[in-house]
């Protein structure tokens, strides 16, 4: 189906124009991607009908050779002339790097919340032990009670986020490179300890700092520094068999590096790593290193109860994913919503101190009482792309309203 959409081609949507034209004097650079994107210098307008057939050739080559047909052979050769001959900024990527990589697979990251227990995907990525410290220390609260129009509960959420973000930044790297406390981070009596300092104050912590998990190795490592660019998208499904799947996938920036080669754009993820490698003299644990896999926040996560899935459930949006799928699932288990009323209600998002509310939605009523609460607060857009099924007696889909996504069932 993908080579068949490549080959006789799909229209433009109202997003994606609006993405080429607010990109396209980037875009316009370089070109194979000025060609494709911004013809004769004039961005693609929606509802213009394009194709792929470069790319629809690359996808019927996978099919054939599987993967060698990317990481050896001329497509591969093409990917190292495109970024060795990139203008203005070209790389120094070789054959030999694309034919020694290894897909490497990695245990999930679980954490029990109500009853059920929350996995999904482990370092490198801090999706899973982020989001699962969110939800560990909020668990420690009676959400339900509090409801999701009470400042309070957004009291409860956004320092929650705040002290997970303040691990991610100090811990989580590639565990090949780094030692790291997985289990650490999202053992109990550590997230209770953590919860204790959100139920002491009534108003939003002061200062936040990363905590001390347990684990075993004595590391001394200082706060991360990266970028993390919001341009990812996700799918979830669920067969007629009950397999079921939550599949992340991002180029980084809108349009990844901007250098288009066989049909695709080539990702620009190196902005994941901290461009930092020490700070003070002391190492930063996701610092660039050769073979090192940068950290990211993708989040895809599976709901289980009693060792079944019950909810799958991810989404796009840079390090905001982790507080998307947080809040969704919250949503869910917590506040009664069913799963499309989960993933279309207004975001309120906290990393790094300031509580990001998503503007012309309902979320601007509680703007007032969070700054009174200590907060600073920023009224923005939020563009998640969230798409969740509920699994029960029945399957429900929901797709995040932000977005083109739909949900589907057959």
């Amino acid at each position: 189906p993908a080579s068949g959409y490549a080959e006789q081609g799909f229209a433009v949507s109202e997003r994606m124009a609006s993405s080429i034209e607010g990109d396209a004097e980037r875009l316009g650079r370089c070109g194979a991607t000025a060609d494709y994107f911004v013809p004769g210098g004039v961005p693609l307008a929606a509802g213009t009908t394009i194709t792929n057939q470069d790319y629809a050739d690359v996808l019927r080559q996978m099919a054939l050779d599987c993967a060698d047909a990317i990481y050896c052979g001329p497509i591969a050769e093409d990917i190292v002339s495109a970024v060795r001959n990139a203008e203005g900024n070209p790389g120094l990527l070789a054959l030999e790097d694309l034919a020694n990589y290894r897909v490497v697979e990695r245990p999930a990251v679980c954490v029990e919340y109500r009853q059920t227990d929350v996995c999904g995907m482990g370092p490198p990525s801090s999706g899973a032990l982020t989001g699962g410290q969110i939800l560990g220390m909020a668990g420690h609260f009676d959400l339900a009670a509090l409801g999701a129009e009470n400042p309070e509960s957004w009291r409860i959420i956004g320092d929650a986020s705040r002290l997970a973000f303040a691990d991610r930044g100090r811990y989580m790297a590639d565990s090949d490179f780094v030692p790291m406390p997985t289990n650490g981070l999202v053992d109990q009596m550590y997230l209770e300890g953590r919860a204790s300092q959100i139920e002491d104050t009534g108003t939003a912590l002061e200062t936040v700092a990363p905590g001390q998990p347990e684990w075993d190795h004595a590391m001394l490592l200082a706060d991360d520094q990266s970028i993390e660019l919001p341009s990812t998208s996700h799918i979830s499904i669920v067969d007629s068999y009950g397999n079921a799947l939550s599949m992340t996938t991002t180029i980084e920036n809108g349009f990844g590096s901007r250098v288009f080669v066989r049909g695709f754009l080539l990702n620009n993820e190196l902005t994941d790593f901290s461009f930092r490698t020490h700070s003070d003299g002391i190492p930063i644990a996701n610092r660039i290193e050769p073979g090192k896999r940068p950290r990211s926040s993708m989040a895809p996560t599976i709901v289980m109860e009693d060792g079944a899935p019950v909810l799958v459930i991810g989404s796009p949006g840079g390090s905001r994913i982790i507080g998307y799928v947080a809040q969704a699932i919250i949503a869910h288990l917590d506040w009664g919503m069913d799963v499309q009323q989960a993933v279309a209600m207004p975001h309120l998002v906290n990393r790094f101190g300031t509580y990001d509310v998503e503007e012309g939605t309902s979320a601007e009523g509680l703007v007032e009482q969070l700054t009174l609460l200590g907060f600073e607060v920023n009224t923005r857009g939020l563009n998640s792309g969230l798409h969740a099924i509920s699994i029960n007696e029945q399957l429900q889909g929901g797709a995040d309203p932000r977005r083109e996504g739909i949900a589907l069932g057959e």
